[in-house]
Parts: C-alpha cells; structure tokens; sequence
C-alpha cells in the first residue's frame, strides 16, 4: 500500500521531468563521475560549512548504512527470530548500522539546534513546519530502530549483541518477560511503519532531494560555470521550433526541472546572494521555489498553464541578477540558478519586449555599433595614439598573441588606462602582439546576460569569422567578461582557441624574468571579479601580478562579493543600498590605499562608488600597478 501510494504520488513529478525539454548532458564523464562521489556520497559542497554539513552529513551516511536494516526488520516481522543472510550476523555491520543510527539522532538534533537556536536568516522563506515534520520522522525511524534492538538483545535474540553498544546501552530499559516481547513486536512494527509513511510523505516534501539530488549532480555542467548554454535560433526554422528561452514550464529542460524538485531550502545561496544582501527582492532559493509551486499546480490543474513571469516570479526578481555565480558556488546540489535566470530573461527581451527600459541604450549601441557605448568602430583605437601598437589587418600573418581590448578597454576613460598599460607590457616582454582595431566588435556578453541571445549569436559568428579568418590562435584579453565568453562560449560557434586573461599572461612573464617589478609600497587589497574567478577559477595569477602582501577583504576568492555589474547589471539603475558601494565600503576596511581589479567592469563599478563617497582610495587594474614598478613613467 505505501509503495502504491508513492508511486501514485511521485508519477506527476516524473513526468514532469520526463516530458521535460532534452538537455543534451547525461554521457558519462570524468568530471561527472568524480562530482557525484565528492558532491553526494563525500558531501564536499554541504562541508563547506563544518557545522551544518556534519549535521547533514550525520544523517544521510547513517542512513545509507541503514539502508540494509528496513529489508531486516520486514523479515524480522514474519519471524523475530530471523536476520538477514551475511548482514545480520556480521559483526562490523551490527556495530555500523548502531553508531550510524546513533550519529542520526545527533544530526537531528544540531539540526533542531541551528533551526530553533542559532536561526540563520538563510532560512527565511523555507518552510520550516514542513523541515520539523521531516526531521521528527527520520528521529522516529533511528530511535524505534536502537529501541527495537535493545529489546532484542534483552530477550537474548539478537545476534552479536556485544557489537551494538548503543542498543545494548539501551537494553538495560528491559526485563526478560512477556512485556519486553510485546514491547519487541510493537516496536519493530512501529519502526516499519514510520518508514512507510516517510516514504509516503517524500513525494510531496522538499524531502523528494534524496530522490533527485543525485541526479541533478550528475546533470550539472561540466567545465567553467560561467559558460551558458545556447539557445540556437534559426528564423527561417518552422515557427513551432523556434524557442526564445523560457516561457512556460514546457520551455523548461529536465536539469532545469531537476533543479526545482532538488531544492533542500537550505539558503546557502540566498545567503551569498548579493542582490539578496542589499535589499533586493531576488532570492535565489525563494526564485527555485516560486517557480516549483507554480510548476506542481499547473500539473495538477490547480491553476491555468500561464508565462513564468510574472505568474511564478515578478519580473524585477529576474532582473535583479548579476550572474555573480554565488549561489551556483554554494549550492550543495548543483542547482543553476543563472541558466534559469537568463532563459526567462530571453523570453521577456526576444518574444515580449520586456525589460529595463535604461538598458536600451547599451542593447541600441551593441546592436547598431557593435559595443555598449555607442561609439563608431573608428574610435576603437584611440587608447592607442600615442603607443606604438599593431593592428592585424586582412592578409597580415597571424600574431603570437591577439590582444583582445573589449569595449570597455577601448571606450571608457579609466579602462584605457589599463589597455594602455597592457600593451605596454606586452611591448616591453617582447610579445609579438596586435589588435583587431575597428574589426573587433563586442563579444556579445551584455546583450547575451541580458536575454538577447540573438544578438550575441550574430556577434559571436561575425567574430569568430574575423578570428578565423586572421589565423588567430592564442588571445589574451583584458576584460573578465570577454575573457569568459571568447574561452568558454565561442567554442560553440566554432572558434576554439587558447584564450588566457590579461593578469595570466603578465604573472607568466614576471614568472619567466621577462618582466622585473620593483617592490611597491603602500597598502593593496584585491577584488576578485566573478568571471574571472568563481566562474573560471583563476585566483592567483592576479596577486602574483600585484604582489607585495594583499590585505584581503574578508569576502575573498571563492566567495568574493559582486561589484553588481555581471548580468548587463551595469547597464541598469539600482536602489540603495548599491552592490558597488556595499562592496567598495569591505574595501575601505581593510585600510589599503588602493584596491586593485583584473576587469574593467569592477574598475567601473568600484570607481564609480568611490566618487560617490568621495573617497581618495584609489581603484585600478593589476595591469596598471604592474606597468607603474616595471616601466618607466
């Protein structure tokens, strides 16, 4: 009967998932492989914090250990004087299943420690009467199971009794009589019981994780997580084929309907949220959610099947998103929450028309001037007037290195600073370098996080067909964007190259004696660009190129704060209390004199916040600091 009911229950589920849109992931692979044992059988994500991740832990190892003790207490009901064959009397497995159900009982209660005592804000949206009711039930089942054996072992039934010494602890609460056999009966079908009415509860609970984590893990991207899938659009494709991102749950791909049914609400990623943090309605656990109840009532008719946004979410929760990365980085059971983002952004931006009317300037620019400013592709070398610096013309032999300025290099004022520095750089190690000059257009990035994926594809085939065409084979770019979409998205239309960050390159040099800094003084901390970092992984090559001793602001590497410009966040206003500012006061702290970044767009960000404090602590790129005690002025 319990088996019926939780397949009847979790049928609309599967199917769900079933009927879901192909994801085109699955194949088996290294990463996959190794991300499934270190993500859920080591639990390595939940680790991250010792305390709940113990607790955790605690409770699913205990469980997966007492996995083999339902099958012994089913048999045990027919015949109490029968265990399983191998298992029951073996020894290290007695002792096993006791000290795990053991550990259970203490995971429960640190669970009901944080939830009760410590009450971190993390939780706040999660359904904690739903977590209370779960975590009753999993004490039920450890303590009728410990209970149970001590009773066993009291009757003297119990095989290698001395191998459970919690159950033999507890066995002292028995006599040897008729009451302890009632009490051995009631107890082993109470245990049972309890175990079949969880299992009729999972469906509907958040709980159904057990069930789905492990495959959502298994689904997760391989590779840098700051690479987006396609959304391939083809207009001259039948209309019916014609997909512009997410709609309807229709729209949505099994990953991402795994990603619904996989959420614990734990709030790691609300927590590292920074539009959360500042006072932004985006919560990416509350998002998840939101979009998983409005999923389950459309499938079960409770409500009429209706567009995502803003039926499920409200459209500022879906523009509140920097595409930071942190809530990915957090997320014990790889739910991606950016990739859901940026679908529903397509539909609103390519099938509706719907977005921040302030960012149709830069969608203007990148689409008639092929950048964000809106400047004439003539401009794209005025960095460069009074340096000496080749510009790869059609026919012109291939260069070791394709500087890469970006737009931001090309057109902003500060951000010229740094392309000027650079090329200085590259001048002075004796790299052989040029630049695309007015044939460079933007990569795409803005328009791409911003929803247009249209826009982007067109960019990134005019690219590639330049890049291709010119022989190009190693980039370096100055830009954390550019440097994320050129490595890890141009692949998917055909340009494959060996794309390294501007800070790499310089840190290789100094590494190799090409280039010789002088020790600088004063005090630096550094700011870690999202897509340089959290979505790519490259953390020191930038403080090789700064040097010195870094005062680290306490948001650093993996968990670095946003600037707020990521997600064409740049390009649209923002309420106070700003992610700049927040992020520029963790600066100030520190009592450096210059905070130092490896993007343009966090030179901006943190820039534009030190104006508005009108503070004199100095931003600039490692590029810049690095050209200041290598060349002369």
């Amino acid at each position: 009967m319990a088996v019926l009911l939780f397949v009847r229950r979790v049928r609309p589920r599967v199917a769900l998932v079933a009927n879901a849109r192909p994801t085109g992931r699955g194949a088996p692979t290294p990463d996959r492989v190794t991300r499934e044992l270190t993500h859920v059988f080591l639990q390595k994500k939940l680790l991250q914090k010792l305390g709940p991740g113990l607790m955790h832990a605690f409770i699913f190892w205990g469980f997966i250990v007492l996995l083999p003790t339902i099958a012994e207490a089913a048999v045990a009901i027919v015949h109490k004087d029968s265990s399983l064959p191998l298992l029951g009397a073996a020894s290290w497995f007695a002792f096993a299943s006791d000290v795990f159900a053991a550990l259970v009982v203490v995971g429960v209660a640190m669970a009901f420690f944080i939830r009760k005592v410590l009450k971190p804000d993390r939780f706040r949206g999660s359904h904690m009467g739903e977590a209370d009711r779960i975590l009753l039930l999993i004490l039920a089942i450890v303590v009728t199971f410990l209970v149970w054996n001590a009773s066993r072992i009291a009757l003297g039934i119990a095989e290698v009794p001395d191998s459970r010494p919690v159950a033999n602890l507890l066995s002292g609460l028995f006599g040897s009589g008729g009451g302890t056999e009632a009490a051995e009966r009631v107890l082993v079908w109470a245990h049972l019981l309890v175990i079949l009415g969880f299992l009729v509860f999972l469906p509907g609970s958040k709980h159904l994780h057990i069930a789905t984590a492990p495959a959502n893990v298994w689904l997760a991207k391989d590779g840098p997580t700051g690479r987006l899938e396609p959304n391939r659009i083809d207009l001259e494709a039948p209309e019916e084929d014609i997909r512009f991102g997410v709609a309807t749950q229709k729209d949505l791909s099994k990953k991402q309907m795994l990603d619904l049914f996989s959420c614990t609400e734990c709030g790691r990623c609300q927590e590292a949220c920074p539009a959360w943090a500042t006072g932004k309605p985006l919560s990416p656990k509350l998002l998840i959610m939101d979009l998983r109840d409005r999923v389950v009532a459309e499938a079960a008719g409770e409500v009429e099947l209706q567009p995502l946004v803003p039926n499920a979410v409200i459209d500022q929760v879906v523009w509140d998103c920097v595409t930071c990365g942190a809530c990915v980085r957090e997320c014990p059971v790889d739910i991606e929450h950016i990739d859901t983002i940026v679908d529903l952004r397509r539909n609103l931006v390519m099938a509706e028309s719907r977005f921040p009317q302030e960012a149709s300037p830069m969608l203007r620019g990148v689409e008639n001037q092929e950048n964000p400013w809106g400047q004439p592709a003539s401009a794209r070398l005025d960095w460069a007037k009074d340096l000496e610096v080749r510009v790869l013309q059609e026919g012109d032999p291939a260069p070791e290195v394709l500087f890469w300025v970006g737009c931001a290099g090309a057109f902003d004022e500060r951000a010229q600073k740094t392309t000027q520095s650079i090329a200085r750089l590259l001048t002075a190690a004796g790299i052989d370098s040029a630049v695309l000059g007015p044939r460079e257009k933007c990569t795409g990035d803005p328009a791409r996080r911003m929803g247009h994926e249209y826009l982007f594809q067109m960019l990134a085939e005019q690219n590639v067909e330049t890049l291709n065409g010119a022989g190009v084979t190693k980039i370096v770019a100055s830009c954390a964007h550019c440097f994320n979409t050129l490595a890890n998205e141009y692949p998917d239309y055909g340009g494959t190259y060996e794309v390294v960050h501007h800070t790499q390159l310089l840190s290789e040099l100094i590494a190799a004696g090409r280039l010789q800094p002088r020790t600088g003084d004063g005090k630096i901390t550094y700011h870690d660009a999202c897509y340089l970092g959290r979505h790519n992984g490259e953390f020191d090559a930038p403080r090789d190129v700064i040097g010195g001793d870094i005062e680290e602001m306490p948001r650093n590497r993996e968990r670095s704060f946003c600037c707020g410009a990521g997600g064409a966040r740049m390009w649209m206003e923002e309420e106070s209390p700003r992610i700049n500012d927040t992020r520029f006061e963790e600066a100030v702290e520190t009592g450096a004199e210059t905070v130092a970044t490896a993007c343009p767009y966090c030179l901006v960000m943190l820039d534009d916040a030190a104006k508005g404090k009108g503070s004199d602590l100095r931003v600039a790129d490692a590029a810049t600091l690095l050209a200041e005690s290598t060349l002369p002025s």
